[in-house]
């Protein structure tokens, strides 16, 4: 089932996040075969916090950008191999199924390393090359590779030893296995049995006996022989062949791979694997190994589905937005919104709220929206109205909170006492935060500006903290390479306002505001920053553009 994400913009206010939950609500009652979940790309102010612990219903999750990653494109239904298995088994399944890469757990199912084409490469090469080789063997692989039966089983299961066949004469023989000293082989002889006599003997670690008919026996006294002995259908050299497959894949496989994590962004994890020599690397999580991705994995970046509400430009949304899918837009502010591959459904109306463009969509589609969630969807909208008394309240603002108001647990009064009752205090808080609680950017006529807003139940704290203010305005102006920044303080008591400034003389001086001194502007009666404020500093820049 596919997953598309619904949010608000960056800061989200109280509207933006109850617009996405609620829906993020009608969308999953509406569809069978998608799910709609809402997200907020930003921290939760107070008030939001409140009414949602207050409705005992869980905030949006916290999603921080909607870059493709690794997780999605991870590959989970793949091979692996037990640590234990024959390199002929790693070979056949590489070939077969045309594999890049196989992970190998051992037997408390522990990841312990990977095995591809370079390692089997490389075991082959390294074998060829230099002294005799060793070989780590295990018994029990003998008959997973080479067609026979045990005649005996030994003692060790696990054997380091090279091999050697018993084809030359009987004191050649001997003088070979002199010559290996300590390092006793895994013989592979027929049935030469003054030679095995002399195995069985000097005690070595496995006898493969070739050459055997059925219900031939053997002439030599097996029973003081502490060794394997297997017989093997095939021939001696086929059985020289397969038993340097028998050795398990833990001996050759790569035990501290390259590994990159699931939640590494898409193209950062492309060029790491482009970048080596692998063809596929394992993908790790918090909770250990969950797959991995292999180089056609990456042929294709994934797209996912995003739903904006409260909000339509690229810039002021979720980092990555411009690499997703946006299948919707339903907003209340002005349309500049970036272009997009496929149609995609748009509603947008300057409404007070956004939360009463999701309400006209439950009652468009004759879906009643739940008791917490209709709470929600009033807690936006007297929030993002000042309780219905912003300039920018409609008669279908107000319609809405009364058809919400009927079905809410709590009515208008109580949720927009609660809402005020935690706005911020431009003393106790840090100027910082509040400044960009609910800041946004605009580029317009050459300019950037940036603007936020705050909520206050009083202004009389303006003076004692304006020079604090516009030093850290200023400091964000040059953070965010912008022309102008700007703070509404709003009193939503009396209904006024104030502007600190990061000083732009040009606009400043423009302003049909009075100022006060010192980056102050008082903005009698504005309350709306998107209705009221926005509107003179688009004039402003109007006057001054800037010439490319």
């Amino acid at each position: 089932m596919s997953i598309t994400y619904i949010t608000g913009h960056r800061n989200p206010d109280m509207d933006s996040i109850c617009a996405a939950y609620a829906y993020a609500e009608l969308k999953n009652i509406q569809s069978h075969d998608e799910e709609y979940k809402p997200v907020r790309c930003g921290d939760a102010k107070a008030p939001a916090k409140a009414l949602f612990k207050e409705l005992k219903v869980p905030l949006p999750e916290l999603m921080k950008d909607i870059y493709p990653r690794v997780s999605d494109v991870i590959r989970r239904d793949i091979t692996t191999l037990d640590g234990s298995a024959p390199i002929l088994e790693a070979i056949r399944e590489l070939d077969s199924k045309n594999l890049s890469i196989i992970p190998v757990f051992n037997e408390d199912e522990e990841f312990t390393g990977v095995l591809s084409h370079h390692e089997i490469s490389k075991f082959l090469i390294s074998e060829n090359i230099g002294k005799r080789p060793l070989y780590h063997f295990r018994t029990s692989n003998f008959k997973k590779v080479v067609p026979g039966y045990f005649y005996q089983r030994g003692k060790d299961v696990s054997i380091k030893a090279p091999l050697m066949t018993g084809a030359m004469p009987f004191e050649t023989s001997l003088h070979r296995l002199a010559e290996l000293k300590e390092d006793k082989p895994v013989l592979v002889i027929g049935l030469r049995n003054d030679l095995l006599a002399f195995a069985v003997k000097s005690q070595l670690p496995a006898i493969i006996i070739t050459g055997l008919e059925k219900d031939q026996s053997l002439e030599v006294d097996f029973s003081e022989f502490e060794g394997t002995v297997y017989v093997s259908h095939t021939d001696t050299a086929e059985t020289i062949r397969l038993l340097r497959l028998s050795a398990p894949v833990e001996q050759i496989m790569e035990k501290n791979p390259l590994k990159v994590d699931a939640s590494c962004d898409f193209d950062s994890a492309k060029r790491l694997l482009l970048d080596s020599p692998f063809r596929g690397l394992p993908v790790m999580s918090k909770s250990g190994f969950s797959g991995i991705v292999t180089r056609r994995c990456f042929i294709e970046k994934p797209r996912k589905n995003l739903i904006l509400v409260d909000h339509n430009e690229i810039d002021q949304s979720i980092p990555g937005a411009e690499q997703a899918r946006i299948t919707e837009i339903l907003d209340h502010h002005r349309i500049d919104t970036t272009k997009t591959r496929d149609p995609i459904y748009i509603y947008a109306r300057p409404l007070g709220s956004t939360c009463t463009i999701i309400l006209l969509h439950f009652q468009i589609s004759g879906i009643e929206p739940s008791p917490e969630t209709s709470a929600l969807l009033l807690g936006g909208l007297v929030s993002d109205t000042l309780n219905l008394r912003s300039p920018t309240t409609t008669r279908e603002d107000i319609a809405a909170a009364e058809a919400l108001e009927a079905i809410s647990p709590l009515s208008r009064e109580d949720i927009a006492a609660l809402i005020f009752s935690h706005s911020s205090s431009l003393k106790n808080g840090a100027p910082r935060e509040i400044l960009l609680m609910d800041f946004k950017t605009y580029k317009e006529r050459g300019y950037s500006v940036g603007i936020g807003q705050v909520e206050v139940t009083t202004l009389a704290e303006v003076d004692a903290v304006k020079e604090e203010y516009v030093k850290v305005l200023n400091k964000i102006r040059i953070e965010k390479q912008l022309d102008w920044t700007m703070l509404l303080v709003t009193d939503v008591i009396k209904q006024d306002s104030v502007l600190f400034t990061s000083g732009f003389e040009e606009g400043e001086k423009r302003f049909i505001y009075n100022y006060r001194g010192e980056g102050v502007f008082d903005l009698p009666g504005v309350l709306s920053r998107k209705k009221q404020l926005f509107p003179e500093v688009y004039r402003i820049l109007e006057e001054v553009e800037r010439k490319a």
